[in-house]
């Protein structure tokens, strides 16, 4: 079983719209932005809500559960960072209560036991320099 770590996983680039997200990562915590104006929540982080254009943002912890919404199991990556974790899963999580996708890996399963609408929750994995990324296991 197969999992990106501590080795050469590239680090995310932080800027302003993305800070407040990869901080809560660092300390164990799932949080979107959510739109000061329409209440419209957002994942990727942007400087802009995407319904009203309105530039308010504030940040919403989430549970932290949810569901695959879809995925793929990847077995051929030759970048470094990911070539030694092969085969490993990407997917689409939805959110429960915020209805949103994230964009994660699944994790600490094997890529054959994971399942269309299988319960996942948030596990974080510290890369180092106080940066985890958010990623899903199965929920026991």
């Amino acid at each position: 079983m197969a999992e990106l770590g501590k080795s050469a996983v590239p680090k995310p680039r932080v800027d302003e719209e993305s800070k407040g997200f990869w901080e809560a990562c660092g300390r164990g915590e799932l949080y979107v932005q959510e739109c000061g104006d329409c209440g419209a929540l957002r994942h990727y982080p942007r400087a802009l809500c995407p319904e009203c254009l309105s530039a308010d943002v504030r940040w919403r912890r989430c549970s932290g559960r949810g569901r695959v919404y879809t995925f793929t199991v990847v077995h051929q990556n030759q970048a470094p960072g990911f070539r030694d974790k092969l085969p490993y899963v990407l997917a689409y999580v939805e959110l429960e209560g915020e209805g949103l996708r994230l964009l994660t890996n699944i994790v600490r399963c094997k890529p054959t036991e994971v399942r269309i609408g299988m319960d996942v929750e948030v596990v974080f994995d510290e890369i180092g320099s106080g940066i985890a990324l958010a990623m899903f296991a199965p929920v026991d």
